[in-house]
């Protein structure tokens, strides 16, 4: 039906399109080493910046490697940063971080709370148990320009949270993502997936897009061999408008709404948010310019299984964000701003209050130093934030890149972060004991090299220092005796690589190796052993292997690989074998059509990744056109 439907539009005039909107042109435009080099990323500055000049260990995953890849959904695409430990839970659920900490394995990743996510400059990081909804970020993967992946604090810039890593999530502009595209997919594990978005002028310099998007995905197998009664539906719907005032002002106004049903036997499982956000940006000269970001983001769920009565949360969150950035002299760029957040949300029990007002006040100020031009480079900055669970802190980092060629680079960093309580931590039990922020000492050294044209890699080292994480400690009273509280430490170290390698015009590999250890320890003698899961349980070695092919008469052939280390057992969780699987895809892409075949997790029948459910081999067709 939907081949049918799109030889109709092509053979419709009013959708004749120009070479520049065709599939092999745009949406599938093959990107060469040096392109990617030049990458810009604007996750440690706030500002375009070259991806080779970062003093950060990051990672940048391009709209066409997650095409190339064949996934689905925003959590899978994350698999191509090897600087990530991701595991899936069950059909929805996802345990996404950066350097461990992924909490509670049997909690399905809604522990994880040491990851700052953001979409197009909104946090979708949830301050009911820290962390995020992996569930509902269910973005137009066709629309995205890029992922930038950090590892390591990011608190000076992200703010609270920000204590292991930064995604930052990037759309593509309105002008960027004009004509119709369509898309239909279905397969053993998802049910069926379809996608719409038209992209059009509404004036010569304001450009608007709409897109709406619905999935159906099946249920998983839990390891008795029962049905996991997870399977997962959602429809999203939303628009983004870019409108080019002037040469020096820019305004960009966008929003999604999405619901969505998890439990295929009770429906119950309701999801569901609105969410809209404006970006106006005015250049006072190629050296300075103002950032003034506003947005509103409503989310609600329901859980009616996961209690003996149904628990309903509602959260409401307004943000406002200035920046502004101007150079002084020929060697500082000065980066500051303030910020306002304020979040109020009702619970329907198991809190007290049910209902609680959290705002949050934040300044940064960063100065990045040349100390010799185009060779050395110091960046110093901090981030001051007061929000109502703990009052005042502060984010300090410095960061130091040297560059001897366009070769090389060498990068240190050492940097202090937080991670603010959740109502989880704060508001689950009454007792005397105050839940205070978690905390972070991190120290960081990587190298950067391209000893050949066709080849660039990327080596990071660190060794992090956590203070006052949480714990859970017995507590001398009948009504509650055990409570949250902070009498846990911890110190972590490892190793991160990435490379990317153009074997020739048509074939290109990416990929990664990383090893992470950690160690915690109590600092009072009423920590229950629970506590140690409660911050993670970790694999020490993952590798992941992208292999993106253009063969003749218009054939791609793509492969993802992946190797995720052992889960060892622990009090409340099983031992989680350690596996190996890998993705596939074939296409056919000729003009505005594209026709594939994906298999994901082939090299095993079914494999559990954290938890009990087991994730399925699953193959799946695609059909793509665009005018």
């Amino acid at each position: 039906m939907l081949l049918f439907l799109c030889l109709i539009m092509l053979s419709n005039k009013v959708f004749a399109q120009t070479e520049d909107s065709t599939l092999s042109s745009q949406t599938l435009k093959k990107l060469s080493l040096e392109e990617l080099m030049n990458v810009e990323v604007t996750s440690l500055s706030m500002r375009p910046e070259k991806l080779t000049e970062v003093a950060s260990a990051i990672q940048v995953i391009t709209g066409e490697d997650i095409h190339r890849s064949g996934v689905t959904r925003l959590p899978e695409a994350m698999r191509l940063a090897s600087n990530l430990q991701i595991a899936q839970a069950n059909s929805h659920d996802f345990a996404i971080t950066a350097r461990g900490f992924n909490g509670l394995p049997a909690a399905g990743g809604i522990l994880a709370n040491k990851l700052q996510v953001t979409i197009d400059g909104r946090s979708v990081y949830t301050p009911l148990l820290g962390g995020v909804y992996w569930d509902v970020q269910n973005v137009m993967l066709p629309d995205l320009d890029r992922v930038e992946v950090v590892s390591g604090p990011g608190g000076t810039l992200w703010g609270a949270n920000a204590v292991n890593g930064v995604i930052n999530v990037v759309s593509k502009t309105a002008k960027e993502t004009q004509g119709l595209y369509v898309s239909g997919a279905s397969g053993s594990f998802l049910q069926d997936q379809l996608s719409m978005r038209y992209g059009f002028r509404l004036d010569s310099n304001i450009f608007m897009r709409v897109y709406a998007q619905r999935f159906d995905q099946r249920n998983t197998i839990l390891s008795n061999g029962n049905s996991a009664q997870d399977a997962w539906n959602m429809t999203q719907g939303g628009f983004r408008m870019d409108y080019y005032m002037s040469k020096a002002n820019t305004l960009t106004v966008q929003g999604d709404v999405y619901a969505g049903n998890e439990n295929d036997s009770a429906k119950l499982n309701v999801t569901n948010g609105q969410n809209i956000l404006a970006r106006f940006t005015h250049d006072f000269s190629p050296k300075s310019n103002l950032t003034i970001k506003a947005y509103y983001d409503r989310t609600y769920r329901t859980t009616p299984n996961q209690l003996p009565q149904p628990f309903n949360y509602e959260l409401n969150t307004f943000d406002l964000d200035i920046q502004h950035h101007f150079v002084i002299g020929k060697r500082q760029n000065i980066l500051w701003g303030v910020g306002y957040r304020f979040q109020k949300d009702n619970a329907s029990q198991s809190f007290t209050p049910l209902s609680r007002d959290m705002p949050l006040y934040s300044t940064f100020i960063q100065d990045e130093i040349s100390l010799v031009p185009d060779r050395l480079k110091l960046t110093i900055g901090s981030k001051f934030l007061n929000n109502v669970f703990t009052g005042f802190e502060y984010q300090p980092s410095a960061r130091m890149t040297f560059t001897p060629n366009k070769r090389h680079t060498v990068w240190t960093a050492v940097s202090r972060a937080v991670r603010i309580p959740s109502r989880f931590d704060s508001d689950i039990t009454i007792t005397p004991i105050k839940f205070t922020s978690e905390k972070v000492i991190a120290y960081e050294l990587g190298y950067r090299v391209r000893p050949v044209d066709q080849l660039t890699l990327s080596f990071s080292t660190f060794y992090n220092r956590y203070y006052d994480l949480r714990s859970l400690d017995s507590f001398p009273s009948v009504t509650t005796p055990i409570v949250v509280a902070n009498s846990q430490m911890a110190e972590s170290y490892g190793f991160e690589f990435s490379g990317n390698f153009q074997a020739t015009d048509w074939w290109r590999v990416r990929g990664g190796y990383t090893f992470f250890s950690k160690r915690i320890w109590s600092t009072s003698s009423g920590v229950f052993p629970l506590s140690v899961e409660f911050e993670g349980v970790d694999p020490k070695n993952i590798v992941s292997l992208q292999s993106i092919m253009d063969l003749s008469n218009n054939l791609q052939f793509d492969l993802t690989g992946r190797y995720v280390d052992v889960l060892p057992q622990t009090i409340a969780s099983p031992l989680v074998p350690s596996y190996y699987t890998f993705d596939a895809r074939i296409a056919w892409v000729f003009k505005a059509f594209e026709i594939s075949l994906v298999g994901q997790n082939l090299l095993q029948n079914q494999h559990t990744e954290v938890g009990t459910s087991q994730i399925p081999r699953t193959v799946y067709g695609k059909v793509v056109c665009q005018f």
